[in-house]
């Protein structure tokens, strides 16, 4: 069985019941509601904000998309590559691409127009589904992506280089094409981070995403009752994987686009949420707004909130703590994954163990982990090593990159860059990164696409970014810059230069120091770690 297979039992077995859910809570016009279909997509006159979808109508949906991409020559193992903020018609669109035996390519909604380019000649996207948002960096390549490719656009008023997939769509028939899918076929490429240059693709076969859907709904005990809230991007692996488990019991997905503590709050209390998943800022700003009184428990039915679950960073003992403090009577768990393990889960804590927070916990549902050295060798418990593990979501392979696929799985196991240990009681603790790439508010940076970019500065000598830990994001992008001699640039100076940048790039804190190499030339960041992490901080700041 294919996710394709979960789908259409869905709509077999629950037309009428709400598959998806859109709100959008804080929005006070439609300018970021990417596009309607009224007679399919339903919406009510006491909220225009919210959103809804049945089974059918999302199966409907996803095979409109398939006969238009049939239509214009899709086959299997073709590419089709996906560019819209987080609506509720991304997931139909993912589902029509998978129902032509083509694979499924998301791109992250923050990628610069190069980025978006790059991404695209290393997947062998032939086609580019992307939303108004996005014209404006489209349109700087299209020179250069629209040869071979077609370009679908969702939305108002479509640019001229571009087709308008609402009017397609509509001229295509609803039935289910019916191509025939195995899961050992390819089902999509995601990108993750590397510590230099643009990332890395991805590959997975079907059998990753079964194994996500089900992986998920045995962690977190999912049933067809349970409503599930999704905040994170649906390009992220960690967002998509997660609600699989709704897919596969029929429950309902809820897409909230919106981060502040009353929005959360409120969507969980109107849609009666029984799962959400939080990254530590959201979580850091519930409970701050609660302690500070800008909002109140009591306005929001909550009783049914049985899980809260955290992943895509560390998660700081004192932050679930805390949580536990307001909210006793949730389940809690924490998963631990990357995009080459089908996201989260390979290793997560479980819901049974509260007591070991801090931790990333056992190895998941039909998955292995084990710690080794820098031979490949199995470490004693409690030792230090790096983290692998094994099971039926792994990656197929980095994409066109044989070189990285075979540094990554060796003997069929992943190589995860992690160092980690285990302690007496069989769990997995992280204790650092091998790879330089900063986690900040469960989003990756890479910092040599920073320090390029801020070399171009005619002020800047040398420039190193780090992450620096960071009570609410987990960590921040901080940019250690060495002046050139003669230079008066200041910290407004370095941040003025620094908005070319896309904003959750840009530094959040500037040291002017000089830089450190070593004598092969390359940065040594593991000295400034030490140097500005924490106490070294503090030190710092107070000589200054």
């Amino acid at each position: 069985m294919t996710i394709v297979d979960m789908l259409r039992h869905n709509a077999a077995a629950y037309p009428n019941e709400t598959a998806l859910v859109e709100v959008n809570p804080e929005i006070q016009d439609n300018r970021h509601v990417t596009w309607r279909e009224y007679e399919l997509v339903e919406t009510t006159e006491d909220n225009p904000y919210r959103r809804e979808m049945t089974w059918k109508v999302f199966d409907e949906k996803s095979n409109r998309f398939a006969n238009l991409l049939l239509s214009r020559g899709v086959r299997k193992d073709d590419k089709v590559a996906l560019l819209l903020y987080n609506c509720i018609e991304w997931l139909p669109l993912y589902f029509g691409i998978l129902k032509t035996g083509a694979t499924v390519v998301p791109l992250n909604f923050r990628y610069a127009a190069d980025e978006i380019e790059y991404c695209l000649d290393k997947s062998d996207a032939t086609i580019l589904v992307f939303g108004p948002e996005f014209i404006g960096r489209v349109e700087q390549i299209v020179p250069k992506i629209k040869k071979g490719r077609l370009l679908f656009y969702v939305g108002d008023d479509c640019p001229t280089w571009a087709e308008s997939y609402r009017e397609l769509a509509a001229l295509c028939a609803s039935t289910d094409p019916m191509i025939p899918l195995s899961e050992d076929e390819d089902a999509a490429i995601y990108y993750s981070s590397g510590t230099t240059g643009f990332p890395k693709a991805i590959l997975h076969h079907h059998r990753s995403l079964t194994q996500a859907a089900e992986m998920e709904a045995v962690h977190h005990k999912t049933v067809h009752e349970d409503v599930f809230l999704c905040i994170p991007p649906l390009y992220h692996t960690g967002a998509m994987m997660h609600w699989l488990g709704s897919l596969l019991v029929g429950g309902k997905g809820v897409l909230l686009r919106g981060v502040s503590p009353k929005s959360i709050l409120s969507t969980v209390s109107s849609e009666r949420c029984t799962i959400v998943w939080l990254l530590v800022p959201w979580a850091q700003d519930i409970l701050t707004a609660i302690e500070q009184g800008t909002v109140t428990l009591s306005d929001y039915h909550l009783d049914q909130w049985r899980l809260m679950h955290i992943g895509a960073q560390p998660v700081p003992k004192s932050l679930i703590r805390r949580w536990k403090e307001v909210f006793p009577n949730h389940q809690y768990d924490t998963n631990y994954g990357l995009s080459e393990s089908t996201g989260p889960g390979c290793v997560h804590l479980g819901l049974e163990n509260i007591d070991h927070v801090g931790a990333i916990g056992v190895p998941g549902y039909r998955w292995q982990a084990k710690i080794v050295d820098e031979a490949g060798n199995e470490v004693s418990q409690g030792m230090v090593g790096e983290l692998c593990v094994k099971g039926p979501g792994l990656m197929e392979c980095y994409y066109k990159d044989p070189a990285a696929t075979a540094e990554a799985l060796r003997d069929g196991w992943l190589h995860t860059g992690d160092m980690a240990r285990q302690d007496e009681d069989g769990f997995f603790w992280l204790v650092d990164r091998k790879k330089d790439v900063i986690i900040t508010g469960g989003e990756n940076l890479y910092p040599v696409q920073i320090e390029d970019f801020m070399a171009a500065d005619p002020d800047i000598q040398d420039v190193a970014v780090i992450g620096l830990p960071d009570e609410r994001l987990g960590e921040i992008a901080c940019a250690v810059v060495e002046l050139k001699p003669g230079s008066h640039a200041t910290e407004d100076d370095i941040n003025e230069f620094c908005l070319g940048l896309p904003r959750y790039k840009r530094p959040r804190k500037i040291i002017f120091a000089a830089v450190p190499r070593n004598a092969t030339g390359k940065i040594e960041k593991p000295l400034l770690r030490k140097r500005y992490g924490a106490q070294g901080l503090v030190d710092h700041e107070n000589q200054s």
